[in-house]
């Protein structure tokens, strides 16, 4: 911003002794330069500045502690009055602020028009110049009319009643306030996205939801937020940050560079976020159908699935390789992690599926996103859908964050190549051009592959038959050849990659040109191995719930593994709950379902399948969720089989995840159907909080999640566990969840219930429930660094604590 001319310091300060700098005004006393008001803590100053470049003067509100001058507020940017006509700032008798010179000609005024007495303007040490009644009521308010900067604490209203009320215009230059050519507002013709303006031009999109959503990030110990709100007829925006933080402020600056400033405080401002960052970040930069791809180091223009670059540069976007035709066969591709792109039509009273409906029975529609932003306001309709019928533009790619779009392409590599060998052979045919020499040597080569096939098709059953576990049963189970996975995967292309673990990567693929599965290939050095890796084959190919992951086949080719399992397009539990831009998806209703649904798996598990299975690794990254967000059970690979008579078993070799093992597995080995039982405890917990149990630091003077849940249900302080969505909605399923939860993780196994009884307790509100009894939780040292061990005697490893209550 513009900084005053070098002045010695004790000039200022000789100065400043003689200037007025109380923190409000009245009818008697207005302001007149060089006085000063200055708010009660000393933080802001109102008063008048001068433009550099001439004699004018501007009334602002700028840093009082800071060198230099930095405004924040400015009245009368583009009318300044000369220095020479001794400029007035006072309160009229209809209420009002007025801006004038000694001719009496006005250069700026509030227009409020209300005959009251005892009104005073107050800088208050926010930042804000309020105009109030004696009672403290506001009448008036800077925040509520920025210019190009917004404070902690200001809530600016972008629409009402289907109008743009609220906007940021930047600086013409860096020294200059009078209105620049950027501009910041919100654009209802295009689902509410905020856009940055370079005049009536569009220079930058910032995808913004249908609703309340907050966007959080930490800067060094500054917690910085910035939210969204839907008050039913309109929106607002409020910017804050946490207690004891440095300055703080949002400026949209002359450049037209959304940026949030924090003060260093030493002598600079130093810039946390900036939009737009580089010239991918620039409204349709990469042309139609094209998008930006921010994974790599710079970021840089590529084009979608299925297009191809209409020149040698993006600025005429990309094209289709294969053209769209009403007539003719379409599928949709997943593309993740994407920015909404713009132009986008909102379809209302929609489901995903009749989303998915809506665009397939078009001819017209390009893609779809049944996108994670909610809605909360009185007049939008709940649904989510979002349809576009004309290019795709102004879009870009992710590795953390944004929504699935559904992309509409013509046909898919596989659909292409059987095309082109219906076509080619008949060709060939007709031209007589194959011999009696390459036909017979054309049979061979198939006879030969046929029958190498056959060989790999009974290497799986042969290599399983002799797991004990199994009773030495052969089961089937289809065999998909090394070759059409690597094809699927586009030879395991890290674009296709959509999840790792200890045990090795996870590909998103197509099989048979229709089919997406998800490909979990098991990397040479992971810690789950050839044993496992048939244990979790045995286990899932003889299981069929709902509430379970479906195993489609297998693989095994020299030192290569995989699993191919049905694809689940929202992944894992975890992404979801621990993750605070995708938590408020769950609301507690989804929640409660996961609970449940979760439960039913288990007991499938536990007692309703052909074997007694105890998973030993329960927690919410194993716990996958499909479309409709219903919960899979996966990861069968620490999985142990029981026998019909058998209650439990032991073992020197403990694996599992830290915080959810139960103590006497963890201490002594043993684990059965109650081991799985404390997980489950864990994890109810866990979908209730949204906090970690592996992350103890998270809770304040507790370093578990399951005593800090015990405290604060011994003292009656049960709902404090809750997050933010659930005591309206459904309190007494959130505290029976709690309850059954405190159940699950009692100290003694015989003290758990069975999950029959856990299911009996979710759905039946009036069935008794037992009090809990204090559970026992870990110290473990580095247990976030490490989530899965293999631990040979490790009682010295691990202690067990006990919490008196209060």
């Amino acid at each position: 911003m513009g900084m005053t001319p070098c002045v010695p310091v004790f000039i200022l300060l000789l100065l400043c002794s003689f200037c007025r700098s109380d923190d409000q005004l009245t009818h008697a006393k207005p302001l007149s330069s060089p006085d000063m008001l200055v708010s009660k803590g000393g933080d802001f100053v109102l008063g008048f500045f001068p433009n550099n470049s001439n004699a004018s003067l501007y009334l602002g509100i700028w840093y009082h502690n800071i060198p230099g001058r930095t405004v924040v507020w400015t009245a009368n940017r583009d009318n300044p009055i000369n220095a020479t006509s001794f400029p007035t700032l006072g309160i009229t008798n209809s209420s009002d602020l007025v801006l004038s010179d000694s001719q009496g000609h006005t250069s700026w005024a509030t227009k409020n028009n209300i005959t009251a007495t005892g009104v005073a303007a107050v800088l208050l040490d926010t930042g804000n110049l309020v105009l109030q009644f004696a009672n403290g009521t506001i009448i008036w308010q800077s925040f509520q009319h920025p210019t190009d900067t917004i404070l902690p604490g200001t809530r600016v209203f972008l629409t009402e009643k289907a109008r743009v009320v609220g906007r940021l215009v930047a600086w013409k230059g860096p020294v200059d306030p009078s209105t620049g050519d950027f501009s910041l507002s919100a654009d209802l013709s295009s689902s509410l996205q905020l856009f940055i303006w370079h005049g009536t031009m569009p220079y930058a999109c910032l995808n913004m939801p249908s609703g309340a959503h907050v966007d959080s990030g930490i800067y060094q110990n500054t917690v910085i937020s910035q939210a969204i709100v839907d008050t039913g007829d309109g929106f607002y925006y409020e910017f804050s940050v946490s207690a004891g933080s440095p300055y703080a402020r949002l400026m949209l600056d002359y450049m037209g560079v959304l940026r949030t400033l924090i003060w260093n405080n030493l002598s600079s401002w130093t810039s946390v976020t900036e939009n737009p960052v580089s010239s991918c970040d620039l409204y349709a930069s990469c042309g139609p159908f094209g998008y930006c791809d921010y994974k790599g180091a710079v970021a840089t223009c590529r084009c979608l699935d299925g297009f191809e670059p209409v020149g040698i540069n993006f600025s005429s976007g990309c094209r289709r390789t294969e053209a769209l035709e009403c007539s003719k066969q379409s599928h949709f591709v997943t593309l993740s992690r994407m920015k909404i792109p713009d132009k986008s039509l909102h379809v209302l009273n929609r489901s995903f599926g009749e989303c998915l409906t809506e665009c397939a029975n078009n001819c017209s529609c390009k893609a779809y996103a049944y996108t994670n932003w909610s809605s909360s306001g009185a007049m939008d309709d709940p649904s989510r859908c979002f349809v576009w019928t004309r290019e795709l533009i102004d879009t870009g790619m992710s590795s953390s964050y944004g929504e699935n779009l559904f992309l509409r392409l013509a046909l898919s590599p596989v659909q292409k190549k059987s095309k082109l060998v219906t076509i080619a052979l008949p060709t060939i045919a007709c031209l007589l051009m194959l011999t009696f020499i390459a036909f017979v040597w054309i049979c061979k080569y198939k006879a030969s592959k046929q029958r190498k096939n056959e060989v790999q098709r009974r290497l799986v059953p042969m290599s399983l038959s002799s797991s004990h576990e199994s009773g030495g049963e052969n089961i089937e189970l289809p065999f998909v050849s090394f070759d059409d996975i690597a094809a699927a995967t586009d030879n395991f292309s890290g674009l296709k990659q959509i999840g790792r673990g200890g045990f090795g990567k996870v590909y998103k693929g197509m099989l048979d040109g229709v089919n997406e599965v998800a490909i979990k290939r098991l990397s040479k050095d992971s810690d789950q191995g050839v044993k496992e890796f048939k244990n979790e084959i045995l286990l899932i190919a003889k299981l069929q719930h709902r509430n379970l992951v479906r195993l489609l086949g297998c693989c095994i080719h020299g030192d290569e593994r995989l699993l191919i399992y049905e694809y689940l397009p929202n992944k894992s539990l975890d992404a979801f709950l621990f993750d605070a831009t995708k938590r408020y998806v769950l609301d507690w209703s989804t929640r409660f379902n996961i609970i449940k649904g979760v439960a039913r798996g288990l007991l499938y598990l536990h007692q309703d399948s052909r074997l007694t299975i105890i998973h030993r690794d329960l927690k919410a990254s194993n716990i996958l969720l499909d479309s409709e967000m219903t919960p899979k059970i996966s990861d069968f690979g620490m999985a142990k089989i029981f026998g019909r008579n058998q209650q439990q078993a032991n073992t020197s070799r403990v694996v599992g995840t830290y915080g959810y093992m139960s103590p006497e597995y963890v201490m002594g080995g043993s684990f059965s159907v109650k081991s799985d039982t404390y997980s489950f405890g864990v994890l109810i917990l866990e979908i209730v909080s949204g906090l970690k149990i592996s992350s103890p630091q998270h809770i304040t003077n507790f370093d578990s999640l399951t005593t800090y849940a015990w405290r604060l249900w011994q003292d009656g302080k049960a709902t404090e566990l809750v997050h933010s969505w659930g005591t309206e909605s459904c309190p007494v399923h959130v505290l029976r969840c709690i309850h059954v939860g405190l159940l699950c993780v009692q100290d003694h196994p015989d003290d758990r219930p069975l999950v029959s009884s856990v299911i009996f307790m979710l759905e039946n509100e009036s069935a008794f429930l037992p009090a809990p009894k204090q559970p026992a939780y870990f110290a473990l040292q580095n247990w976030e660094t490490q989530p899965r061990e293999n631990i040979e005697n490790s009682a010295n490893a691990v202690s067990i604590t006990t919490l008196e209550g209060r």
